[in-house]
């Protein structure tokens, strides 16, 4: 198996890639603004690259997600929404 294949039962959190995107574009100098749930459309990208989108995170992750995204804005434009 190569690095770009996955066995059929691979899965993965929609909000991982979020979270993976965000920090890339923050990286980049940029200043991404979650407008809306992004879990629909981050999971419809899982999928075109024939990747399973894993079960969403519980109220408490989503919880510690929402925490990490206002931490993470607070850090790109000085201070929380």
């Amino acid at each position: 198996m190569t690095d770009l294949e996955l066995s059929a039962a691979e899965s993965f959190n929609p909000w991982s890639v979020v979270n993976v995107v965000f920090h890339h574009l923050i990286e980049k100098g940029l200043h991404p603004v979650l407008a809306g749930n992004p879990n629909q459309p981050a999971a419809d990208l899982l999928r075109a690259l024939g990747i399973q989108p894993g079960p969403e995170n519980s109220e408490q992750g989503r919880q510690d997600i929402d925490q990490h995204l206002a931490d993470l804005r607070a850090a790109v434009v000085g201070k929380r929404p």
